[in-house]
């Protein structure tokens, strides 16, 4: 099966993560904080390795202000609910995704800032959003559905300006842009570690600038300060309340070796090389349309004909695994004019080929001649 949804996770993982995966929960499996023994430290250790690894990767000045969640969901809720937890105003975009949306929503004073039909935010649109009671910013690093890469920097520069915290969702750029906290005027990163960052499912993390301004969403055993009913209010104990799936995270840290070892940068371009060259091919034929913009990361957002994306997807099942629908984002597609029938996403890894580009270029050529347009 050829596969094509990187954007969702990385099917394929490096040798290395799948040895200390292995390594960690047959021969490990230590309980961090949980005893001083040989076991439990050795666990410890794998956490603050990993933290280190992350932080050396973001450019994060303390990596204890780096916090393992269960994936990127998860950080998200715990930045957006936390920083406003007495009231305030958010503001978030279009082309975010429903783990901004919906928390946003749950809380109830927020606005929309609408992206452009490729899909991208006018960073002067964030600054005639902010009202006297905004309390959080909110905006995806790069678009889900389509790839679109959004000037955080632009953005984080005028939060700073306007003292507002600034929380930005690396889901789908963490491992193959540049992340650069203090460059990005970042308060919060909330991450992905089964995506770009090569790490197993049921990983992800957030970084917090200021942890004393935000309260966890779940309390209890830290395995410190366990005399107290109190949570611990320091840092990384304070959000690590129950066990931690520790062999994931030290997996999860040989990923983020092999995307420092290999660059950032390298591994970008690589991906970025495979998905424009498979744009240029949709746009040689007849009744594909194409959405978002040239500058985004290795994500394919596209339609064929009138055929509804699910319908393409039956065309393609069985031969490539690719995404279609709306990709919990909704917004994204009412902005990119796909909200009645949604698209199909192709997204390219660090592992997939130019003879890849060749098979979807193939299936969708066959899928573009039948269908009417």
């Amino acid at each position: 099966m050829l596969y094509l949804d990187n954007a969702a996770t990385t099917l394929k993982k490096p040798v290395s993560v799948y040895a200390s995966l292995m390594k960690n929960t047959v021969f490990g499996g230590g309980n961090a904080g949980r005893g001083s023994h040989k076991q439990s430290m050795a666990a410890v250790r794998s956490i603050i390795d990993t933290q280190d690894l992350i932080a050396e990767l973001f450019n994060i000045q303390k990596p204890q202000n780096i916090v393992f969640t269960q994936n990127a969901t998860y950080a998200l809720n715990t930045a957006i609910l936390g920083t406003v937890r007495n009231g305030g105003h958010i503001i978030v975009t279009s082309m975010d995704h429903n783990s901004v949306l919906r928390p946003a929503y749950l809380m109830g004073n927020y606005t929309v800032v609408k992206a452009d039909k490729a899909g991208y935010v006018n960073a002067c649109d964030i600054e005639e959003a902010i009202q006297d009671d905004t309390c959080l910013i909110v905006c995806t690093h790069a678009s889900n559905v389509c790839g679109t890469i959004e000037p955080v920097y632009e953005i984080g520069r005028i939060a700073k300006k306007y003292g507002i915290p600034f929380l930005i969702d690396t889901a789908q750029t963490a491992g193959c842009l540049e992340i650069d906290a203090e460059e990005m005027n970042a308060d919060m990163i909330a991450f992905s570690g089964h995506k770009g960052l090569m790490g197993p499912l049921g990983t992800g993390g957030l970084y917090i600038k200021n942890p004393e301004l935000i309260p966890p969403l779940v309390t209890g055993g830290t395995g410190s300060a366990s005399e107290s009913i109190i949570q611990p209010d320091f840092m990384p104990d304070k959000f690590h309340s129950g066990t931690m799936n520790t062999p994931a995270i030290a997996a999860l840290g040989t990923g983020v070796r092999y995307v420092l070892k290999h660059g950032v940068k390298a591994i970008g371009s690589y991906e970025k090389e495979l998905s424009e060259s498979f744009k240029n091919n949709l746009a040689n034929m007849k009744n594909v349309t194409v959405y978002g913009s040239d500058n985004s990361v290795a994500t394919v957002a596209f339609n064929v004909g009138f055929l509804g994306s699910e319908e393409t997807f039956e065309y393609l099942h069985g031969h490539a695994a690719v995404r279609a629908g709306y990709h919990c984002a909704p917004l994204a597609h009412k902005t990119l004019g796909t909200s009645q029938r949604g698209a199909v996403r192709v997204s390219f890894g660090i592992f997939n080929t130019n003879k890849d580009v060749r098979k979807i270029t193939d299936l969708v050529y066959k899928i573009s001649r039948e269908a009417k347009g």
